[in-house]
């Protein structure tokens, strides 16, 4: 069964928000880091997604992760002067990571990964049902 397509197919779409959703964690997980300068903050992370034909199948486009990329934003400066991380003149950096658009990128992906996980399902389904109709 794992040459059908359609398996190949839901497996890199599975793989690709695997990526994203870890991603999104590591934006999260650092979102209120603070850093001593503009060059140590943390930079947050985007999975660049790209299409790939399908091995079994040219008809069918799956999906892969091409790379992922850090955010250019310039970060967030801040004065606080009475941190232990504020540099000379009084400042402290964190990522330029909104907590509300990761959530959201979250749900998607979530629901993302649970078309896949169906796909799957019910492609396995249909495998096994010809393979007994026979019977």
């Amino acid at each position: 069964m794992s040459n059908l397509p359609i398996f190949d197919i839901a497996g890199s779409a599975l793989q690709a928000q695997s990526v994203r959703m870890s991603t999104i964690a590591s934006n999260l997980s650092n979102a209120d880091s603070i850093a001593g300068s503009p060059e140590a903050v943390y930079k947050p992370l985007e999975p660049i997604f790209q299409a790939v034909k399908s091995r079994n199948d040219p008809n069918l486009t799956g999906v892969q992760v091409k790379e992922i990329a850090q955010s250019d934003a310039a970060p967030i400066k801040r004065y606080e002067p009475s941190h232990p991380l504020a540099d000379g003149e009084g400042y402290v950096y964190s990522p330029d990571v909104d907590p509300v658009a990761q959530m959201v990128n979250l749900i998607s992906t979530s629901r993302n990964y649970q078309a896949g996980v169906e796909m799957l399902s019910t492609a396995k389904e249909l495998a096994l049902a010809t393979l007994t109709m026979g019977r």
